[in-house]
């Protein structure tokens, strides 16, 4: 039986996805086809997102203004600490109320000399960026180009430039109840919400699912059933096996 929204009444199922590479290229907007696609598998399942970037940054990508959080039930953003559901905010965790000025500002620091140190073809601004309750550190700066981001991303994956940031961060900061992780607090903290929503599966679905990628963590908890996908169009093509009998036409 469908409601008069147009959505099954018995939505019990969570579609959970990852963005830059899972819904959309790295930093880039959704194409309009696979954004009417998922607005099609809304109808059948709840979707949400959880993403390492800030509210804005996923809004630009998913939407124009606040669309994000009307078209998702659930907008996990900044790795789950910036949390929405139903269009509405939940809450936000605020990084220096949890481990006070000093600390963050030791953290700070620490990181700006590490990175002062590190050599790199190329750098570009915006090394450290303040979040709700992380910090984004980048080595190569946030204001890089995409061709820019890319070409760093191979640089890291010989040289492992992060893996040993985060390991003298670890290091540095041992006892003090920080988390480190190459891309912040991880996924998984979304769950703390989710466990509670009454939920029969969440389907998680990330395209870096393997050691030491973003979606490790959470594509390998138990409270998820984990899919990894190569490509946006990979999801959907993923999506339109699990949920539909046949491929809905998209105009």
């Amino acid at each position: 039986m469908e409601q008069f929204s147009g959505f099954s009444s018995d939505r019990n199922i969570l579609c959970l996805f990852d963005v830059d590479g899972t819904l959309t290229a790295p930093r880039e907007k959704i194409d309009p086809q696979l954004d009417e696609f998922f607005q099609t598998l809304r109808r059948k399942v709840k979707i949400g997102i959880v993403g390492g970037s800030d509210y804005c940054k996923i809004a630009e990508q998913l939407g124009e203004g606040d669309d994000v959080i009307h078209k998702f039930d659930y907008v996990f953003a900044e790795n789950g600490t910036v949390q929405y559901k139903d269009g509405k905010l939940l809450s936000k965790h605020a990084i220096q109320n949890q481990i006070g000025e000093e600390l963050l500002q030791d953290l700070i620091n620490f990181c700006l000399s590490y990175m002062g140190l590190i050599k790199l073809p190329k750098k570009r601004g915006t090394f450290i960026e303040f979040r709700n309750g992380m910090l984004n550190i980048s080595p190569i700066g946030r204001s890089c180009t995409l061709e820019e981001r890319i070409e760093f991303s191979e640089i890291d994956k010989r040289e492992k430039i992060r893996e040993k940031f985060v390991a003298a961060l670890k290091e540095e900061f041992a006892g003090k109840g920080l988390r480190f992780t190459r891309e912040g607090w991880d996924k998984r903290l979304c769950l703390e919400l989710l466990e509670r929503e009454g939920l029969d599966a969440i389907y998680f679905f990330g395209n870096e699912t393997s050691a030491g990628g973003n979606d490790y963590e959470i594509f390998n908890d138990p409270r998820t059933i984990g899919f990894t996908v190569y490509s946006p169009a990979d999801t959907a093509r993923l999506c339109r096996e699990l949920f539909f009998d046949a491929p809905p036409h998209l105009s």
